[in-house]
């Protein structure tokens, strides 16, 4: 008869939760900002002004997730475990709510901040710092640069992050029954 041993590291990974969410979330998020890095950078999609703020969530997401599966690693109090979860699920889901607000303003069914949506003002060429602000491109929140299955990438923001902030909420769920 054989007994099947599974890795230690795979055993304390799967037994706990709060590890395995905070990790999930923590990758997810970093993958997410190389993706926008490499569409501003590489692809020369420039972000515009509620693109930029749409990544401050995962900013946070990033260190909290992985300083929340450190200390899950480490045995932390459950109640610290449950905080660093909840947090970083109503982050993610504020941010999925911005995504939101920002492709509703895409598509045209509510007006967007007034720094960047509704008609551009030309101002002539009165001096040279009118003539420095004719040379700088403003980047439409209104105006959708890039989409794929018809969806903008405001539009897969709000995807991602209601699937970090599900990870979450089952995260905080199966780490209050541990």
């Amino acid at each position: 008869m054989t007994t099947a041993t599974a890795h230690p590291s795979d055993a304390s990974a799967t037994g706990n939760p709060a590890l395995t969410s905070a990790l999930a979330i923590a990758v997810i998020a970093a993958v997410t900002l190389a993706g926008a890095w490499f569409f501003q950078l590489v692809l020369e999609i420039m972000p515009c002004p509620l693109c930029l703020e749409q990544r401050y969530a995962y900013y946070l997401a990033v260190p909290l997730g992985a300083l929340v599966a450190l200390a899950a690693a480490r045995g932390t109090a459950r109640p610290v475990l449950l905080a660093g979860l909840a947090i970083l699920g109503l982050a993610a889901l504020a941010n999925a709510g911005l995504g939101a607000y920002h492709a509703g303003v895409e598509w045209g069914f509510w007006q967007g901040p007034t720094d960047c949506t509704g008609p551009m003002v030309d101002f002539g060429k009165a001096g040279s710092l009118l003539d420095q602000l004719d040379k700088v491109k403003v980047v439409r929140c209104d105006e959708v640069q890039w989409r794929f299955l018809g969806v903008s990438l405001a539009g897969y923001n709000v995807l991602i992050s209601l699937l970090m902030a599900a990870i979450a909420g089952r995260g905080v769920m199966r780490a209050a029954k541990a």
